[in-house]
């Protein structure tokens, strides 16, 4: 298909899932709450599921099958033969990893850290604490400090005693570090961008992210003062993105060789669309059915935390966007870019951060907001790319229908 076949092509949501993704997960949202409230041991009784090393719980079942079901129909569709032909993209593969890595990380972190530590540290409130897992393999008496943390006995198992905001910045840390490469899929789409160029760097993400994902991240939440399990960064990295990407992989490989592509893309695919999104939803409600008495308790927490990422996500769409614009790169190639680091990988932030600090940890709470305010805003910035297009090349913007 040529680029003004895709220009010009009536691209909308074929799911229902996609088309009302924001509804489903208000609801989720609410049906996690009200489970909460009706019967409050059962998002406890999911997480005590978990796979122990040392006594310490390091994986928990249920969010590792939900994450593992949002993960593959995504890494399923990705031709890992196109990542060879990146480099004739050129530009706009740098442009990508240059704002997802050199840049993103780290104005996340200090636009959360001013906004919950400095802004908004009064209403988040000075004497709120959150207790998270203590770090894989660190085992400190009860009284000991960690960090900005202190260890503390909660049923019987040692926790570490953090500020809430803190906890909040975490979560806000594993949003910033994660690239999208999932539902950017649907932003390109969308915003008519070229789709071969969005998939050659989803896979180059994914690969990426194996990197870099745990090294950043235990920089920056070390920075931040906060607990650095680098065996569960790394354990997390081959569960929620290496496992999925081998297994996308192979099976790929596999059903293509045995049915062909014909009957991998009309069909497997065709069932798989709305598994991811599914997954999603079935990991808010046990979320949210944990959460359910923070937020009734304060429901402006979740405004406290929407801000510095609604902030974020619009930063780093102008930044990639102009940049692209300053390469004259075509304006297919401009959109996906942009969308690409303006948009997150909430599903392995939930996981990671789910893994790293509870499901009832404030940082589990911060990656899930950003589920929440991803979608209406990614749809926001689809449209400012649709009315832009006149900014690139001339010949394309043209071509788009407006």
């Amino acid at each position: 298909m040529s680029n003004d076949d895709v220009l010009n092509s009536d691209r909308k949501m074929a799911s229902i899932f996609e088309r009302f993704l924001s509804l489903w997960v208000v609801l989720c949202i609410f049906a996690g709450i009200m489970l909460g409230k009706i019967a409050p041991g059962v998002a406890q009784s999911l997480d005590g599921l978990a796979i122990y090393v040392n006594g310490a719980p390091v994986v928990s079942i249920p969010i590792a099958v939900c994450l593992f079901f949002m993960m593959y129909p995504i890494m399923v569709k990705i031709d890992f033969s196109e990542v060879i032909k990146a480099g004739k993209s050129g530009k706009p593969v740098f442009l990508t990893l240059f704002v997802n890595w050199a840049v993103k990380p780290f104005t996340m972190y200090g636009i959360a850290l001013f906004f919950l530590g400095t802004l908004f540290y009064g209403f988040i409130g000075p004497a709120a604490v959150d207790h998270v897992k203590m770090p894989f393999g660190l085992d400190l008496p009860v009284g000991a400090t960690h960090g900005a943390g202190t260890v503390v006995l909660i049923d019987g198992l040692k926790m570490l005693e953090v500020p809430l905001w803190r906890s909040y910045l975490a979560g806000c840390i594993l949003l910033g570090i994660a690239p999208c490469t999932a539902m950017v899929l649907v932003w390109g789409f969308l915003s008519r961008g070229n789709d071969g160029l969005t998939l050659v760097m989803v896979a180059i993400n994914s690969l990426t992210m194996l990197l870099l994902y745990g090294v950043l991240g235990g920089f920056l939440l070390g920075v931040g003062r906060l607990p650095v399990p680098w065996q569960a960064l790394l354990l997390s990295i081959g569960i929620y993105v290496a496992l999925p990407l081998v297994a996308g992989y192979l099976s790929r490989r596999w059903i293509i060789a045995a049915k062909g592509k014909k009957w991998f893309k009309e069909k497997f695919l065709h069932v798989l669309t709305p598994i991811t999104i599914i997954a999603l939803l079935i990991t808010l409600v046990l979320l949210f059915s944990f959460k359910g008495e923070v937020i009734i308790g304060n429901p402006l927490t979740i405004l406290w935390i929407a801000i510095p990422l609604f902030i974020q996500t619009v930063l780093i769409f102008w930044l990639g966007y102009g940049l692209a614009r300053l390469l004259k790169l075509r304006y297919v190639d401009a959109a996906p870019a942009a969308m690409i680091g303006a948009s997150n990988h909430f599903e392995v932030a939930i996981a990671t951060s789910t893994m790293l600090f509870g499901l009832s940890s404030g940082a589990a709470l911060a990656t899930v907001v950003g589920v929440l305010i991803e979608v209406p805003v990614m749809l926001m910035l689809v449209k400012i790319c649709l009315k832009t297009t006149h900014w690139f090349k001339m010949g394309e913007a043209a071509a788009v229908a407006k």
